[in-house]
């Protein structure tokens, strides 16, 4: 099953709302986002393409550069992979068509996500958006499937859907390997009355573009994609000393108000006029490929658990009896 029953999923959301730690005029819309911010949606890219801070110890992961007393990230993402290409990815598409055999594929997987969920939620449009229907693709593009459905069809609280489809995709990806001539599969789930950013959206279900990308050169400013996402690579390393300090509660301001940034710059970048091309989404990019947003949610966890722990006493700490 992809997720709890919408009932168990509400009564557990009021629940977090209740809690002497929400008490203070935090409500139900804190009390979702806490529940649902469980770390990074990506599963990991392509072998030896991103970091994996998750598998060190604290005190071994590379600073980012021009973090005090660190070298450099341990991955390096090459310009390379933004660039335009002059097709769409052959093993994906034919003559701009998705491939019958991957459109067949992915409207199982679709359905079949839909019929795991213990609610019954008729899908609108099944999409495929990103890069990989676009001409920016590269070895880290996924198969970004889009389910869109009508959020007020199953509530009219359309924020509660929302965190709770997150959940239930969160979930599935978290739980499915699945790949696509070698891309992984990216399960979204999309209201049908929120309009989606992107150049490029071909409907998996009608077998049509909704939305045709358009080929042209696209000149990426690279250099400063990279100083914008160092910039955000040098507040997470701050972060992590923080932790390391034991100011957690420091910390967790610090890691709520670089998420909200490092948000509104992707989307400022997708409404900009360059779209997927923009310096802002470019350097989203950088910082998913590296893993840094991954280990931001890490570090979000441990500065949580840490509060959360009490501690063990030495031995002899309370005295003989």
């Amino acid at each position: 099953m992809n997720g709890m029953n919408w009932k168990t999923f509400v009564d557990s959301i009021r629940r977090e709302a209740k809690t002497p730690a929400r008490k203070s005029g935090a409500g139900l819309e804190k009390a979702m986002k806490n529940l649902l911010d469980k770390g990074p949606q990506k599963k990991g890219g392509y072998e030896n393409k991103r970091a994996h801070f998750g598998d060190k110890e604290q005190n071994d992961i590379s600073a980012p550069p021009g973090a005090g007393g660190g070298g450099a990230l341990e991955e390096e993402v090459e310009p390379q992979s933004f660039e335009s290409h002059d097709t769409l990815e052959p093993e994906i598409w034919e003559d701009e068509i998705l491939r019958p055999e991957i459109r067949e594929r992915l409207m199982v997987i679709a359905n079949q996500f839909l019929e795991g969920l213990p609610i019954s939620v008729e899908a609108k449009d099944v999409t495929l958006t990103g890069s990989l229907a676009n001409y920016n693709w590269s070895n880290y593009s996924d198969v970004d499937l889009h389910i869109i459905v009508d959020f007020l069809d199953v509530d009219e609280n359309r924020e509660l859907v929302k965190a709770y489809f997150d959940n239930a995709r969160m979930k599935w990806n978290n739980e499915h390997d699945i790949k696509i001539k070698g891309y992984d599969v990216e399960i979204y789930v999309e209201d049908a009355r929120e309009d989606h950013k992107s150049s490029g959206v071909y409907s998996v279900m009608k077998g049509e573009w909704n939305k045709k990308p358009k080929r042209y050169l696209s000149t990426i400013d690279f250099p400063a994609a990279r100083r914008k996402a160092e910039d955000f690579e040098f507040q997470v390393n701050i972060i992590s000393n923080l932790i390391t300090a034991g100011k957690n509660k420091v910390a967790l301001k610090n890691i709520k108000r670089l998420k909200r940034k490092i948000k509104n710059m992707r989307r400022a970048g997708l409404e900009s006029p360059q779209q997927e091309f923009s310096v802002e989404n470019i350097a989203f990019k950088i910082l998913r490929r590296n893993d840094t947003l991954g280990f931001l949610n890490d570090l979000k966890k441990r500065a949580y658990d840490d509060i959360m722990s009490i501690k063990e006493e030495p031995d002899g700490f309370y005295g003989d009896h």
